[in-house]
């Protein structure tokens, strides 16, 4: 048996796992489109060295993809336009408790598939989404509408008030507190 390759293996384990954890810490259903990219070619490229292309020229490739994916991340921070063109946008799906079906062809998502997503975060009826967005990621982000969202500790809090005083003060939400209100912008940007 070749102790060199045993050593060699060992080495590619900790240096993989190294460039793997400076790249960041996502599982795959997290992954934008470039880090999935840079996971299967250092995935590809750090086996080279087993094949025989050698094992310093493979770790300083595998460093350049890192740094590739760590400078695309800068830049999409740094530019918001560039996080739409190299990641893309959460889209809307579901709009006021309606399916927005253009989405769910342009990206290939059946109602059923849909409906599963939901059901799996304990939503049971489309009508009962304010609104929802088929993330990045590959997750759904949604809203209940008013009416279907649970009780928080502010509504309990505000009913033992009504009780105890006969009256209750009512505070006014700030538009700023919606996390939906970028895709919301965005989209009537793109319809004008």
């Amino acid at each position: 048996m070749n102790f060199n390759l045993i050593w060699q293996t060992v080495l590619i384990f900790i240096v993989g796992t190294v460039l793997l954890r400076i790249g960041g810490r996502k599982s795959i259903s997290q992954m934008t489109i470039p880090e999935t990219v840079i996971v299967i070619a250092i995935g590809t490229l750090i086996i080279q060295p087993v094949t025989g292309n050698g094992l310093w020229v493979t770790f300083v490739l595998a460093a350049v993809l890192i740094a590739c994916l760590i400078l695309t991340e800068y830049i999409e921070l740094t530019f918001n336009k560039s996080e739409s063109l190299i990641t893309g946008k959460a889209v809307p799906v579901i709009e006021n408790g309606v399916l927005n079906k253009a989405n769910l062809k342009k990206f290939r998502l059946t109602v059923d598939k849909l409906e599963k997503r939901l059901r799996q975060s304990g939503i049971i009826a489309i009508t009962d989404v304010q609104y929802a967005t088929l993330e990045t990621s590959g997750q759904i982000g949604y809203t209940l509408k008013p009416e279907k969202q649970p009780a928080t500790k502010e509504d309990i809090q505000k009913i033992i008030q009504l009780i105890q005083t006969g009256h209750m003060e009512l505070q006014a939400k700030s538009s700023n507190e919606n996390i939906f209100t970028e895709i919301n912008q965005d989209q009537n940007k793109t319809l004008q």
